[in-house]
């Protein structure tokens, strides 16, 4: 019997993707970076950190360090997030019905610590979540399985009796490095993508979702 669900943040609670790549092209484009749509999709699944590098790697820029471009980004991500986030579809039914039932609620995201709070408290759900953690306190992010690990830990749950919601292979690759179970729920278009095949479980939308997937 699953004991903890472990959900990612970007991409699976909350729509924010938009918002990063709105963020990151605005950012970017400032310091002269051409930040095209093809590599976007490569930095899409990095840290912020990450990120940053990769672009100044592409197109380096002078004056502002990585880090200090790095949290102008962070900063119009909050920014955005508090002004237009929204919960995705099945996100409170999923979470009041794993409450309901004293399933132990954790976060784990590669998505900078400081937004985790900004996230939760925009879509009015911090009181479902007995632990967060962000990749910023690991060595690194998705897919190393580190942070998945150490939210186990913080939930005081054996990883095996975890199960890890993710939208992204990055993230399934993570969860599954750390012996949990997971459910994907894919962006509408990649739905069918050969890529989530390593999930145990796939859906549509979490309102979906029910209890036989703790069993």
């Amino acid at each position: 019997m699953i004991e903890a669900v472990i959900f990612d943040m970007d991409g699976t609670l909350i729509d924010s993707e938009p918002m990063w790549k709105n963020a990151e092209k605005e950012v970017f484009s400032s310091l002269g970076v051409n930040v095209s749509d093809e590599l976007a999709l490569q930095s899409a699944t990095m840290t912020t950190i990450e990120a940053a590098a990769f672009w100044f790697n592409q197109s380096p820029w002078h004056g502002p360090s990585i880090e200090q471009v790095a949290q102008a980004v962070v900063t119009r991500v909050a920014e955005l997030i508090t002004h237009r986030g929204k919960a995705l579809e099945g996100v409170h039914s999923t979470l009041k019905l794993l409450k309901d039932n004293q399933i132990k609620i954790g976060l784990a995201t590669n998505a900078p610590a400081q937004l985790i709070p900004i996230v939760l408290d925009t879509l009015d759900i911090s009181h479902y979540f007995s632990d967060c953690r962000s990749s910023d306190d690991e060595l690194a992010g998705k897919p190393d399985p580190a942070i998945y690990l150490t939210a186990a830990q913080g939930l005081d749950v054996c990883p095996s009796r975890c199960l890890a919601i993710e939208d992204s292979s990055t993230g399934i690759l993570a969860a599954k490095a750390a012996k949990m179970r997971t459910l994907a729920v894919p962006h509408k278009g990649e739905y069918e993508h050969q890529k989530f095949d390593l999930s145990d479980f796939k859906l549509r939308s979490l309102t979906d979702f029910n209890l036989s997937y703790l069993v």
